[in-house]
């Protein structure tokens, strides 16, 4: 059985600055559709043929934003296979967005941590090997 992830579904308060955000770190990333219901909230598919970013717009404030690794329910990050990580990070950085977790080094994979407009983490993972025990190699890190 082949596994994949279709699409992840984000309910933010901001869609306009995910959508810049989703687009910054994946400039081949479209708006699939931008829908409006008759309530007034707005739904955005943000992606490509094969994947998307559901985004959905927030109609309560929360008592305070989720804060990643807090030790509360909720999603730490979200771990995107990228082609190339260095040159994600740099376009990142550029538009001005937040690192979440210093630059590692490992011989097999290279990775980049940012936080969103909504303060939500996401990781951007390149590969240099097809070999599965270097890909998940978790003793090499320094």
């Amino acid at each position: 059985m082949t596994v994949r992830l279709e699409h992840a579904n984000l309910c933010v308060r901001d869609i306009d600055a995910m959508i810049r955000f989703l687009t910054t770190a994946f400039p081949e990333f479209r708006v699939r559709a931008d829908r409006t219901e008759a309530d007034g909230s707005r739904w955005v598919h943000v992606g490509n043929d094969d994947t998307y970013v559901a985004l959905s717009s927030a109609w309560e404030a929360g008592q305070r934003p989720f804060e990643p690794y807090s030790g509360l329910p909720g999603v730490n990050h979200l771990g995107w296979e990228v082609d190339d990580a260095a040159a994600l990070r740099m376009r990142m950085l550029e538009a001005g967005y937040e690192e979440s977790t210093v630059p590692n080094h490992h011989p097999h994979r290279q990775r980049a941590y940012f936080l969103d407009p909504e303060g939500n983490d996401w990781e951007f993972v390149q590969y240099f090997s097809t070999n599965p025990a270097e890909r998940n190699d978790y003793e090499l890190v320094a």
